[in-house]
């Protein structure tokens, strides 16, 4: 599959191949194709040094598709029958949010690693669920916040804050325009009880990166809300949410989420990220600089020494990855903490139960 930047939901970089692991060391499986992330997933797993030896999906037109991108998946006749094959290390799955939870438990109790697509989690018990089997059985559940993992700028900007370079970070901004092509969604995309809601699907994205640039451990929801301005044909579905946070640190946060980018535009969300620190701010445009440069991952920083720009797209890599896997491999919390993955799919779906809904959004 060919990135496509006109549609976030097949949006599927592609890095430098830094392989932490040896030929056959962490074999994986794809269970779950109803979102195109799966590529993205599997493309930077595989880059990392993963052998991604099965495939399964109901759908064999999904499978088809994928193996196009992944001829070396071989097409299991049932989720069952990855499972069951002791030598794989990790299932990754995009399957309908709703169920994404249910599929980990059943991964980890046959002792195999998972890694979901977001949002994780729809509902705080199960992430109370998978807390516990995690801790049953010592093994890894990651979630692919992909606007922070697979995006080099937003890569850089974490290493510039570890750096020490704005100092002390107490406020960042957020914002997570999609463009909706509601024509090639399906039905469960309108559905909050499929996908959680905007403020946990993709307002998820958000609350991630916010308590990772800040260092925070927790974080309140102080306010947030939601609305439907423009697809009224869809009465449940969320086209604009946004919300405030505190973090237990004292760094606060604004995020916006929504699904209005305008067809003219060169990619299919203008996301951006203002991190603002004691000694200087960082600005990342991700995935265009609108009118400028129609490339991504454009950095602005603003500290004591002046005012500076990178343009990094080929130059920072995609370092979770390989952590991740080394993470499975050798029992460690290098690429991010168990923690730090279930307290920002709670906070998620904490903004989502606690928001406003607009009811004169017409």
């Amino acid at each position: 599959m060919k990135m496509d930047r006109s549609d976030g939901m097949n949006y599927a970089p592609e890095g430098k191949v830094k392989r932490v692991a040896g030929e056959g060391e962490f074999p994986f499986a794809a269970i779950g194709l109803d979102h195109g992330h799966i590529y993205g997933m599997c493309n930077g797993l595989t880059e990392a040094g993963g052998e991604l030896r099965y495939v399964y999906d109901p759908d064999p037109e999904k499978v088809r598709e994928f193996q196009k991108r992944f001829p070396q998946a071989r097409a299991a006749s049932s989720e069952e029958e990855i499972l069951e094959d002791s030598s794989i290390k990790l299932v990754a799955s995009a399957c309908i949010p709703l169920y994404r939870p249910e599929l980990g438990l059943r991964v980890l109790s046959r002792g195999k690693n998972y890694f979901s697509d977001k949002p994780g989690f729809t509902r705080l018990e199960q992430i109370e669920k998978a807390r516990e089997k995690v801790k049953e059985t010592g093994l890894r559940w990651g979630i692919y916040f992909s606007e922070r993992l697979h995006v080099e700028s937003a890569v850089f900007a974490g290493e510039l804050i570890k750096k020490g370079a704005i100092g002390r970070v107490v406020h960042v901004i957020g914002t997570g325009p999609h463009r909706a092509s509601v024509e090639n969604r399906p039905e469960w995309f309108f559905d909050p009880e499929y996908y959680g809601g905007i403020l946990c699907d993709i307002g998820s994205h958000q609350i991630e990166q916010f308590l990772y640039y800040a260092g925070a451990k927790d974080a309140r929801v102080l306010h947030s809300k939601v609305a439907n301005y423009n697809f009224k044909q869809y009465p449940k579905f969320q086209d604009f949410g946004d919300a405030v946070l505190a973090a237990d640190n004292g760094a606060t946060f604004y995020f916006r989420v929504d699904w209005f980018t305008p067809d003219g535009l060169g990619t299919w969300g203008d996301g951006r990220v203002l991190i603002l620190g004691t000694e200087g701010y960082i600005e990342i445009r991700k995935y265009i600089d609108i009118a400028r440069d129609p490339r991504g991952d454009q950095l602005y920083l603003v500290d004591r020494e002046g005012e500076k720009h990178f343009q990094l797209t080929g130059k920072v890599g995609f370092p979770f990855f390989g952590q991740f896997i080394r993470d499975c491999l050798d029992g460690t919390e290098e690429a991010m903490t168990q923690e730090h993955i279930f307290k920002a799919a709670s906070l998620c779906i904490e903004a989502q139960e606690k928001a406003v809904y607009i009811e004169k959004a017409e």
